[in-house]
């Protein structure tokens, strides 16, 4: 920590070295907000958006070279299993796979409160 008197011959010698100090005034609530602060707000929902699914997850059922496809409820815990071949026969080739595990798990909820925020399962695939 500088003393006082290290602070008062930097702050003589700043005006000196041709450095003029720029104050702005404070930003208030009415006041338009910077577009730095946007951009700033921009990059980070980037930061903070859902990555993207994994590969499994995304592909089409047809794609999927498992035998056994598996997903996993975060919610109450429960695993469905069921065969790629029972899969296609019931769904079909071309549906995504994250769609078809998140209607297994649906049509076996056993957490139904009548919210629409609060109800079903949470998918996990694995």
């Amino acid at each position: 920590m500088p003393t006082r008197k290290q602070m008062d011959k930097l702050a003589a010698a700043a005006p000196q070295a041709g450095k003029t100090a720029s104050i702005s005034p404070a930003v208030g609530p009415a006041d338009p907000m910077p577009p730095e602060y946007w951009q700033a707000i921009l990059d980070q929902a980037a930061a903070d958006a859902r990555p993207a699914p994994s590969s499994a997850e995304a592909r089409r059922l047809c794609e999927i070279n498992r035998h056994v496809l598996r997903v996993d409820c975060r919610r109450c815990g429960r695993t469905v299993e069921i065969q790629k071949v029972d899969a296609l026969r019931l769904y079909g080739p071309e549906l995504i796979w994250k769609k078809v595990g998140q209607r297994l798990l649906d049509d076996t909820c056993n957490r139904r409160t009548g919210g629409h925020e609060e109800d079903g399962c949470w998918a996990s695939f694995s």
